[in-house]
């Protein structure tokens, strides 16, 4: 008999489908590395406001710890690490109003920030001590991506202005596909469902280098102006303060994508899945479960799945062979407990625009 010491590492870690190239659902530890560039001469206010926020992170379900450090080059420049249960956690917390009540402070001593998060894959030290026990769940393998990130915007409009706003986004005139050497726009997909809009892209590269070429364009200006009265949540978007709320809150991102090994083309379709309160990670975990076992099978009609999620707004982005699938699984005791999950009726999307951008 093995005993629990002498366990590869391999058996108490979490498998991962060879299919599954994104997934915040597979249990680990996460990492968040947040890169932050301080005004000159602010950053005592900086440190101030950071500890206030700090103190309030820590009561947060699912934070472990975090560090912040300046560089030794600049003090203009700042590190905050942070470690959390999983992935989950901290998706609720940074997705959420609380969140963004919370570094409003941050605002005014911060000219940029940028946030990268990592599962933990690979430790050592004390805990590596605790994976070995089986205290710490890590992954077992690298997953192996297609080099593609998948981002989403959604927001809602007027109630009575839906046809207006589907004539603007479909005929904005599409931005420049190249940004820079190594980063491409790669497929720009938009959906509506009622006053819901959904806007999915694809991009090569550097997803923040991307979204500032594509907010730069003059084409994609003009059609964000003129869906500015048409908009639930104002927004100037001359006042780089309104911008930046307005798009924190839009955010929508992907939490789980998985492609089936035969990848021929087939129809994109969207649907939305209103959940209930607090109940959004569950549902998308779920589908996210659901879509990765039809690519297992030959016989589904799911090619690829994206399932995005923030809050209670869970969208599925599926490419399929034909022109349909469930939106519910055929499995009934799955469709039951999505259904206890859901604020309403899953509902597709109407597609506005699907783009895809030329190679360069």
């Amino acid at each position: 008999m093995t005993t629990t010491s002498e366990r590869p590492s391999e058996t108490l870690t979490r498998e991962v489908s060879k299919r599954v190239s994104q997934s915040v659902f597979d249990g680990s530890p996460l990492r968040v590395v947040l890169l932050v560039d301080v005004y000159d001469g602010a950053q005592q206010q900086f440190l101030e406001a950071y500890e206030q926020l700090c103190n309030q992170v820590a009561k947060v379900p699912g934070h472990v710890s975090d560090q912040l450090c300046q560089s030794i080059e600049n003090p203009s420049q700042w590190l905050i690490t942070s470690e959390w249960e999983s992935a989950p956690p901290f998706l609720t917390w940074v997705n959420s109003e609380e969140h963004v009540r919370m570094v409003e402070p941050l605002h005014s001593c911060v000219r940029d920030t940028r946030s990268l998060r990592f599962h933990i894959v690979r430790e050592t030290g004390q805990a590596s001590a605790a994976a070995r026990s089986g205290q710490r769940r890590l992954q077992a393998h690298p997953r192996i991506g297609d080099g593609m990130i998948r981002h989403a915007l959604t927001f809602t409009v007027k109630p009575g202005s839906e046809e207006k706003v589907k004539s603007i986004l479909a005929n904005y005139a599409s931005p420049e596909a190249r940004v820079d050497d190594t980063t491409r726009l790669c497929r720009t997909s938009l959906f509506m469902h009622g006053n819901r809009v959904v806007r999915a892209i694809e991009v090569r590269g550097d997803l923040l280098a991307a979204l500032r070429h594509v907010a730069r364009q003059p084409g994609v200006r003009a059609a964000e102006e003129a869906l500015n009265p048409y908009l639930e949540q104002d927004r100037d978007l001359d006042d780089p303060e309104s911008a930046r709320v307005f798009f924190t809150r839009a955010a929508l991102p992907a939490v789980h994508h998985v492609s089936a090994d035969a990848q021929p083309e087939g129809a994109r379709l969207a649907l939305c899945y209103p959940a209930r309160p607090g109940q959004g990670m569950r549902l998308a975990e779920l589908l996210s479960q659901h879509d990765q076992a039809a690519a297992e099978d030959p016989a589904s009609a799911v090619l690829r799945s994206t399932v995005f999620q923030r809050d209670d707004v869970v969208v599925r982005l599926v490419d399929v062979r034909g022109t349909d699938v469930d939106a519910l699984p055929r499995d009934a005791g799955t469709a039951a407990e999505l259904r206890q999950l859901l604020a309403g009726e899953a509902a597709r999307m109407d597609l506005v625009t699907d783009r895809r951008s030329p190679e360069v």
